[in-house]
């Protein structure tokens, strides 16, 4: 019985340590999104209101999307470190995309009578 309590114990720790790291992830891309809209902003507002280019000056220059283009390499290796690569094609990618495509193609059956 306390093995079963201990093994128990020990996969909710491993959820909930891999549920702080996805939290963790997400916080880390809402003020990524956050703070790069902020700083293009007043990139674009400096350009445009007190240097006097126009905005297609100001959307062109490589100051508006360095923080997002740098920082955001950052914010890919992150989620790398949390989804792992195998989110891209892992194990079960095939089988369960499959699954998913006869679900809806038997919805869409169902709803169209076909």
């Amino acid at each position: 019985m306390e093995d079963r309590e201990t093994i128990e114990g020990i996969k909710y720790l491993r959820a909930k340590k891999r549920v702080e790291k996805i939290k963790g992830f997400y916080v880390h891309f809402a003020v990524y999104v956050a703070v790069n809209i902020l700083i293009s902003a007043i990139i674009i507002y400096g350009l445009t209101y007190e240097d006097g280019d126009s905005y297609g000056d100001a959307f062109s220059n490589f100051g508006v999307y360095s923080t997002w283009v740098f920082w955001g390499i950052g914010v890919f290796f992150h989620w790398l470190g949390v989804f792992g690569f195998n989110s891209f094609f892992g194990k079960n990618w095939e089988e369960n995309k499959l699954k998913e495509i006869m679900k809806k193609e038997e919805q869409n059956h169902r709803n169209y009578g076909s």
